[in-house]
């Protein structure tokens, strides 16, 4: 994978993070972490981030908010994508996360080499 592309999960399980992390580092990417929506933005106004990895249920800012406010901020922050994860999986849930600005969604467990997969085909990077 390319080096270059930092990746930025949103979680606040630091066990998640942690295993989200170690898939995306062994594939080469570079991973920046935040607990939470707030976190998330402040990280993106300092950091340049290729993709958001981002989980729904988090307090202070959930995902759905983080996501509407980042595509609202600036044209270069609205072109980052998203993937979305949660433990929910009802139609409802996929529709509010594409309102949000979702890109694609995946249902928590997540296995390391899906999480990979879509980070690459996100991030634009080939196979």
């Amino acid at each position: 994978m390319d080096p270059q592309k930092t990746i930025l999960v949103v979680d606040d399980a630091s066990l998640v993070r942690l295993y989200y992390r170690t898939a995306l580092e062994g594939a080469g990417f570079h991973v920046v972490e935040a607990m939470n929506g707030l976190e998330a933005l402040e990280k993106l106004l300092i950091l340049p981030v290729h993709l958001l990895v981002v989980d729904i249920n988090m307090p202070h800012m959930d995902g759905l908010t983080f996501l509407e406010a980042v595509r609202r901020k600036n044209r270069e922050l609205a072109s980052i994508p998203a993937l979305v994860t949660s433990t929910e999986s009802a139609a409802a849930d996929f529709a509010a996360a594409r309102a949000a600005g979702a890109n694609y969604y995946l249902v928590k467990p997540i296995d390391q080499a899906k999480l990979v997969q879509f980070a690459g085909m996100l991030c634009g990077v080939p196979r």
